[in-house]
Protein backbone atom coordinates (compact mmCIF):
# COMPACT_ATOMS: atom_id res chain seq x y z
CA UNK A 1 0.00 0.00 0.00
CA UNK A 2 2.80 2.43 0.92
CA UNK A 3 4.57 1.84 -2.40
CA UNK A 4 1.34 2.59 -4.28
CA UNK A 5 0.69 5.77 -2.30
CA UNK A 6 4.28 6.92 -2.84
CA UNK A 7 3.70 6.44 -6.56
CA UNK A 8 0.77 8.92 -6.41
CA UNK A 9 -1.90 6.33 -7.08
CA UNK A 10 -4.12 7.78 -4.34
CA UNK A 11 -5.79 6.13 -1.38
CA UNK A 12 -9.07 5.07 -3.05
CA UNK A 13 -7.50 3.38 -6.08
CA UNK A 14 -4.59 1.98 -4.03
CA UNK A 15 -7.04 0.31 -1.62
CA UNK A 16 -8.93 -1.25 -4.53
CA UNK A 17 -5.66 -2.66 -5.96
CA UNK A 18 -4.41 -3.98 -2.59
CA UNK A 19 -7.75 -5.72 -1.88
CA UNK A 20 -7.70 -7.45 -5.26
CA UNK A 21 -4.04 -8.52 -4.91
CA UNK A 22 -4.74 -9.94 -1.43
CA UNK A 23 -7.76 -11.88 -2.71
CA UNK A 24 -5.80 -13.38 -5.60
CA UNK A 25 -2.80 -14.16 -3.42
CA UNK A 26 -5.07 -16.19 -1.13
CA UNK A 27 -7.00 -17.89 -3.94
CA UNK A 28 -3.88 -18.76 -5.94
CA UNK A 29 -1.68 -19.39 -2.88
CA UNK A 30 0.94 -16.87 -3.99
CA UNK A 31 3.80 -16.75 -1.52
CA UNK A 32 6.99 -15.42 -3.07
CA UNK A 33 7.62 -11.72 -3.46
CA UNK A 34 8.06 -12.12 -7.21
CA UNK A 35 4.69 -13.88 -7.55
CA UNK A 36 2.94 -11.13 -5.64
CA UNK A 37 4.75 -8.44 -7.64
CA UNK A 38 3.62 -10.04 -10.90
CA UNK A 39 0.10 -10.28 -9.48
CA UNK A 40 0.22 -6.55 -8.63
CA UNK A 41 1.18 -5.70 -12.21
CA UNK A 42 -1.59 -7.95 -13.57
CA UNK A 43 -4.22 -6.29 -11.34
CA UNK A 44 -3.18 -2.78 -12.41
CA UNK A 45 -3.03 -3.86 -16.05
CA UNK A 46 -6.57 -5.22 -15.86
CA UNK A 47 -7.78 -2.08 -14.11
CA UNK A 48 -6.34 0.09 -16.89
CA UNK A 49 -7.50 -2.08 -19.80
CA UNK A 50 -10.99 -2.70 -18.39
CA UNK A 51 -12.15 0.48 -20.16
CA UNK A 52 -12.92 0.54 -23.85
CA UNK A 53 -11.26 3.49 -25.54
CA UNK A 54 -12.53 5.07 -28.72
CA UNK A 55 -10.14 5.02 -31.66
CA UNK A 56 -8.31 8.20 -32.60
CA UNK A 57 -10.85 10.42 -34.37
CA UNK A 58 -9.02 11.04 -37.64
CA UNK A 59 -10.92 13.33 -39.99
CA UNK A 60 -10.97 11.73 -43.43
CA UNK A 61 -12.66 14.76 -45.04
CA UNK A 62 -10.28 17.53 -44.04
CA UNK A 63 -7.99 18.67 -41.22
CA UNK A 64 -8.06 16.75 -37.92
CA UNK A 65 -8.44 19.31 -35.13
CA UNK A 66 -6.86 18.66 -31.72
CA UNK A 67 -7.47 21.06 -28.83
CA UNK A 68 -4.84 21.09 -26.09
CA UNK A 69 -6.17 22.01 -22.65
CA UNK A 70 -4.54 22.14 -19.21
CA UNK A 71 -3.43 24.50 -16.45
CA UNK A 72 -0.61 26.99 -16.91
CA UNK A 73 2.73 25.38 -16.16
CA UNK A 74 1.68 21.87 -17.18
CA UNK A 75 3.87 21.99 -20.30
CA UNK A 76 0.99 22.44 -22.72
CA UNK A 77 2.74 24.70 -25.24
CA UNK A 78 5.92 22.57 -25.31
CA UNK A 79 3.78 19.43 -25.66
CA UNK A 80 1.94 21.02 -28.59
CA UNK A 81 5.35 21.46 -30.28
CA UNK A 82 6.35 17.86 -29.51
CA UNK A 83 3.09 16.56 -30.95
CA UNK A 84 3.72 18.63 -34.09
CA UNK A 85 7.13 16.99 -34.48
CA UNK A 86 5.61 13.53 -33.97
CA UNK A 87 3.05 14.14 -36.73
CA UNK A 88 5.77 15.60 -38.99
CA UNK A 89 7.83 12.43 -38.48
CA UNK A 90 4.81 10.47 -39.74
CA UNK A 91 4.79 12.60 -42.90
CA UNK A 92 1.80 14.75 -41.94
CA UNK A 93 1.37 18.51 -42.33
CA UNK A 94 0.50 20.59 -39.25
CA UNK A 95 -0.66 24.14 -38.54
CA UNK A 96 -0.70 25.58 -35.02
CA UNK A 97 -3.23 27.97 -33.47
CA UNK A 98 -1.90 30.16 -30.65
CA UNK A 99 -5.22 30.49 -28.82
CA UNK A 100 -3.77 31.11 -25.35
CA UNK A 101 -4.30 34.85 -25.48
CA UNK A 102 -4.22 35.30 -21.70
CA UNK A 103 -0.81 34.09 -20.52
CA UNK A 104 1.85 36.69 -21.19
CA UNK A 105 4.35 35.35 -23.72
CA UNK A 106 2.34 32.23 -24.63
CA UNK A 107 1.77 33.32 -28.23
CA UNK A 108 5.45 34.16 -28.76
CA UNK A 109 6.50 30.87 -27.17
CA UNK A 110 4.39 28.83 -29.60
CA UNK A 111 5.43 31.03 -32.54
CA UNK A 112 9.11 30.33 -31.76
CA UNK A 113 8.43 26.59 -31.71
CA UNK A 114 6.55 26.91 -35.01
CA UNK A 115 9.55 28.69 -36.60
CA UNK A 116 11.90 26.00 -35.33
CA UNK A 117 9.68 23.22 -36.70
CA UNK A 118 8.92 25.02 -39.97
CA UNK A 119 5.14 25.15 -39.56
CA UNK A 120 2.64 28.00 -39.76
CA UNK A 121 1.34 29.48 -36.50
CA UNK A 122 -1.93 31.42 -36.62
CA UNK A 123 -1.72 33.88 -33.75
CA UNK A 124 -4.38 35.41 -31.57
CA UNK A 125 -3.97 38.91 -30.16
CA UNK A 126 -2.68 39.01 -26.58
CA UNK A 127 -5.69 39.68 -24.36
CA UNK A 128 -8.02 39.14 -27.36
CA UNK A 129 -10.65 36.53 -28.17
CA UNK A 130 -8.98 33.10 -28.52
CA UNK A 131 -11.84 31.83 -30.69
CA UNK A 132 -10.93 34.33 -33.40
CA UNK A 133 -7.48 32.74 -33.73
CA UNK A 134 -9.07 29.30 -34.00
CA UNK A 135 -11.45 30.44 -36.75
CA UNK A 136 -8.50 31.86 -38.74
CA UNK A 137 -6.51 28.66 -38.13
CA UNK A 138 -9.41 26.44 -39.28
CA UNK A 139 -9.70 28.45 -42.50
CA UNK A 140 -5.95 28.30 -43.08
CA UNK A 141 -5.95 24.52 -42.47
CA UNK A 142 -8.79 23.97 -44.96
CA UNK A 143 -7.42 26.33 -47.63
CA UNK A 144 -3.97 24.75 -47.45
CA UNK A 145 -5.07 21.11 -47.19
CA UNK A 146 -3.38 20.55 -43.82
CA UNK A 147 -3.60 17.16 -42.10
CA UNK A 148 -3.67 18.52 -38.53
CA UNK A 149 -4.59 21.70 -36.71
CA UNK A 150 -3.44 21.81 -33.07
CA UNK A 151 -4.88 24.56 -30.88
CA UNK A 152 -2.97 25.67 -27.77
CA UNK A 153 -5.54 27.09 -25.32
CA UNK A 154 -5.40 29.07 -22.07
CA UNK A 155 -5.31 27.23 -18.75
CA UNK A 156 -7.12 29.42 -16.27
CA UNK A 157 -8.82 27.52 -13.47
CA UNK A 158 -9.53 30.47 -11.18
CA UNK A 159 -12.98 30.92 -12.69
CA UNK A 160 -14.64 27.70 -13.83
CA UNK A 161 -17.61 29.53 -15.38
CA UNK A 162 -15.29 31.59 -17.60
CA UNK A 163 -13.30 28.52 -18.58
CA UNK A 164 -16.49 26.64 -19.48
CA UNK A 165 -17.79 29.58 -21.50
CA UNK A 166 -14.48 29.98 -23.31
CA UNK A 167 -14.03 26.29 -24.19
CA UNK A 168 -17.67 26.01 -25.19
CA UNK A 169 -17.32 28.95 -27.60
CA UNK A 170 -14.11 27.44 -29.02
CA UNK A 171 -15.89 24.17 -29.75
CA UNK A 172 -18.78 26.03 -31.39
CA UNK A 173 -16.66 28.13 -33.74
CA UNK A 174 -14.41 25.18 -34.68
CA UNK A 175 -17.43 22.97 -35.38
CA UNK A 176 -18.90 25.70 -37.58
CA UNK A 177 -15.71 25.85 -39.67
CA UNK A 178 -14.92 22.12 -39.74
CA UNK A 179 -17.92 19.81 -39.08
CA UNK A 180 -17.19 17.21 -36.37
CA UNK A 181 -14.27 19.22 -34.93
CA UNK A 182 -12.57 19.30 -32.52
CA UNK A 183 -11.91 15.63 -33.14
CA UNK A 184 -9.78 15.22 -30.01
CA UNK A 185 -9.41 17.25 -26.79
CA UNK A 186 -6.26 16.27 -24.91
CA UNK A 187 -5.63 17.35 -21.34
CA UNK A 188 -1.97 18.00 -20.54
CA UNK A 189 -1.09 17.11 -16.93
CA UNK A 190 2.18 17.57 -15.06
CA UNK A 191 3.04 14.16 -13.53
CA UNK A 192 4.80 15.83 -10.61
CA UNK A 193 1.54 17.40 -9.36
CA UNK A 194 0.37 13.98 -8.14
CA UNK A 195 -3.16 13.90 -6.80
CA UNK A 196 -3.74 17.56 -7.72
CA UNK A 197 -3.84 16.27 -11.27
CA UNK A 198 -7.09 14.45 -10.45
CA UNK A 199 -8.77 17.70 -9.37
CA UNK A 200 -7.50 19.44 -12.50
CA UNK A 201 -8.78 16.62 -14.69
CA UNK A 202 -12.20 16.75 -13.01
CA UNK A 203 -12.55 20.49 -13.64
CA UNK A 204 -11.67 20.14 -17.33
CA UNK A 205 -14.00 17.14 -17.66
CA UNK A 206 -16.81 19.29 -16.28
CA UNK A 207 -16.06 22.10 -18.73
CA UNK A 208 -15.30 20.26 -21.97
CA UNK A 209 -15.28 16.76 -23.48
CA UNK A 210 -11.75 15.52 -22.79
CA UNK A 211 -10.83 12.45 -24.88
CA UNK A 212 -7.37 11.71 -23.48
CA UNK A 213 -4.43 12.69 -21.28
CA UNK A 214 -0.85 13.63 -22.11
CA UNK A 215 1.35 13.25 -19.03
CA UNK A 216 4.39 15.56 -18.95
CA UNK A 217 7.58 15.66 -16.87
CA UNK A 218 7.81 11.89 -16.56
CA UNK A 219 11.59 12.20 -16.84
CA UNK A 220 11.98 13.60 -13.31
CA UNK A 221 11.09 12.23 -9.90
CA UNK A 222 7.40 11.72 -10.74
CA UNK A 223 6.26 8.13 -10.41
CA UNK A 224 3.15 8.90 -12.47
CA UNK A 225 0.83 6.61 -10.54
CA UNK A 226 -1.73 9.29 -11.27
CA UNK A 227 -2.27 7.46 -14.61
CA UNK A 228 -3.91 4.57 -12.78
CA UNK A 229 -5.94 6.85 -10.48
CA UNK A 230 -7.26 8.95 -13.38
CA UNK A 231 -8.16 5.79 -15.26
CA UNK A 232 -9.93 4.33 -12.24
CA UNK A 233 -11.75 7.47 -11.12
CA UNK A 234 -12.39 9.23 -14.43
CA UNK A 235 -11.99 6.54 -17.11
CA UNK A 236 -9.59 8.65 -19.22
CA UNK A 237 -6.81 7.03 -21.28
CA UNK A 238 -3.24 8.34 -21.43
CA UNK A 239 -2.27 9.00 -25.05
CA UNK A 240 1.36 10.16 -24.71
CA UNK A 241 4.00 10.78 -22.08
CA UNK A 242 6.57 13.58 -22.15
CA UNK A 243 10.10 12.57 -21.16
CA UNK A 244 12.09 15.78 -21.55
CA UNK A 245 12.28 19.27 -23.04
CA UNK A 246 13.35 18.45 -26.62
CA UNK A 247 10.84 18.23 -29.46
CA UNK A 248 11.48 14.47 -29.85
CA UNK A 249 10.75 13.70 -26.17
CA UNK A 250 7.15 12.59 -26.57
CA UNK A 251 6.28 8.88 -26.64
CA UNK A 252 3.01 7.04 -27.25
CA UNK A 253 1.87 5.62 -23.90
CA UNK A 254 2.49 1.90 -23.43
CA UNK A 255 0.74 0.39 -20.42
CA UNK A 256 3.10 -2.60 -20.09
CA UNK A 257 6.39 -0.69 -19.98
CA UNK A 258 4.73 1.94 -17.79
CA UNK A 259 3.61 -0.62 -15.19
CA UNK A 260 6.99 -2.34 -15.07
CA UNK A 261 8.62 1.04 -14.57
CA UNK A 262 6.11 1.91 -11.85
CA UNK A 263 6.77 -1.35 -10.02
CA UNK A 264 10.53 -1.32 -10.59
CA UNK A 265 11.28 -0.79 -6.90
CA UNK A 266 9.27 -3.88 -6.00
CA UNK A 267 10.52 -6.04 -8.84
CA UNK A 268 14.15 -5.34 -7.97
CA UNK A 269 13.63 -7.15 -4.66
CA UNK A 270 15.97 -10.11 -4.40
Amino acid sequence: MVVLLEADIGIKTAQKIVDEVENRAMDEKLKSFDEISECLIAVMHELYTSYEDADFHKNEDGPTVILMVGVNGSGKTTTTAKLTKLFQNEGSSVVLAAADTFRAGAIDQLAKWADRLGVACIKGREGGDPSAALVDACRYAKDNGMDYLIGDTAGRLQNKANLMQELSKMRRVIEREIPGAPHEVWLVLDATTGQNGISQAQIFLETTKVTGIILTKMDGTAKGGIVIAIRDLLGLPVKYIGLGEKEDDLRPFDIDSYLYGLCEDILQHD
